[in-house]
């Protein structure tokens, strides 16, 4: 795994304000993220509403709004089930089969410093979440004067 290190090694000389993203990259190839167990519920989409927006739809059949939180702290994202004591269980005394699942979760997606979140919407069984890329007007395209 070294020799992929050394790319990064080489690449920082020449790049300025990129050391957090080769440090994930550095993680990822040691393998501190990779050991984590993927876990594919619930199923969600990545999308690309516009040329800087983006929704994350995590599809949630049976789930309430009472029973989602979403957070948003240090440029992660958290989609996370509440869990109900009292309404699990009148649930379960009269469910006779059990085709959908509402089991518990977490899901986490890492957002870019210039990434806000907008907000979060549950609508027939669908969790949309939009996001937005900011672009300081320090960072678009613009012509330098030579004097």
């Amino acid at each position: 795994m070294k020799t992929n290190l050394s790319i990064f090694n080489q690449l920082r000389p020449i790049t300025i304000g990129f050391d957090n993203i080769f440090d994930h990259f550095e993680r990822v190839l040691d393998g501190d993220v990779m050991n984590i167990p993927t876990v594919n519920y619930p199923p969600y989409n990545i999308v690309r509403t516009g040329e800087n927006t983006y929704d994350i739809e995590l599809a949630l059949a049976g789930f309430s709004k009472d029973d989602i939180n979403v957070e948003y702290e240090n440029n992660v994202l958290t989609v996370q089930s509440i869990k109900r004591e009292e309404t699990e269980k009148e649930i379960n005394d009269a469910i006779l089969h059990r085709g959908i699942s509402k089991r518990m979760f977490t899901k986490s997606f890492t957002v870019a410093d210039d990434v806000e979140v907008n907000g979060a919407e549950l609508k027939d069984g669908l969790l949309r979440v939009s996001l937005e890329r900011i672009i300081p007007e320090s960072k678009k395209p613009r012509t330098i004067e030579i004097k």
